[in-house]
């Protein structure tokens, strides 16, 4: 008898610590019109799939509720840039965002937006949504670099930046989306 309890309980002890082991999930969710948004929340996945371990979900803020919030170890919150402020839609997502209890605290954040033009307030942008995270005690990240100090930004309506998405920008997305998470899993290194 005793034998059944001991195999049960090393049974009981595999299952938790594979539960406990189970991979972080990085959520990236953006408001976008034109598209541009789109395209840099895809490359920011991209960087941060390439991290073991790592589950990636990105979505439009239109279909992110507040169980994929919850459920999140990462967010990344993207955004155009309109006269120098995020979107409304994206103000309005992250003034949706549950308060009491602190339950987003110390979960990773980072930004990435896409401007009009150069100077057209991507920075203000990122470092407002940057801000809007520490408020509710999430632990933010930039980019991989000074080039990125406040996380990834693209041009995309700029002489010579106004036909396609530039590979400059979608590379700036990718080392974001890498630098999450390698942040993630250091953070939760045991």
């Amino acid at each position: 008898m005793k034998t059944k309890h001991f195999l049960l309980l090393i049974l009981l002890f595999w299952v938790t610590s594979s539960i406990a082991q189970k991979a972080k999930t990085v959520l990236i969710t953006y408001h976008s019109k034109s598209g541009k948004t789109a395209l840099m929340a895809n490359a920011i996945a991209r960087g941060a799939a390439i991290q073991d371990d790592i589950a990636v979900i990105v979505k439009p803020i239109e279909q992110t509720t507040t169980n994929d919030l919850l459920k999140a170890d990462a967010i990344i919150v993207g955004s155009p840039v309109h006269n120098a402020n995020m979107s409304s839609d994206v103000l309005k997502f992250i003034e949706s965002w549950p308060f009491e209890g602190a339950p987003l605290k110390n979960k990773i954040g980072a930004a990435f937006v896409t401007g009009g033009g150069i100077s057209s307030g991507e920075e203000l942008v990122q470092v407002s949504i940057l801000h809007a995270m520490l408020i509710f005690g999430m632990l933010v990240v930039g980019g991989d670099d000074w080039t990125a100090p406040f996380g990834a930004a693209a041009i995309t309506n700029e002489a010579p930046f106004d036909t396609t998405m530039n590979d400059a920008f979608l590379l700036k997305g990718q080392n974001l989306g890498k630098r999450v998470a390698t942040s993630l899993l250091r953070w939760h290194k045991k």
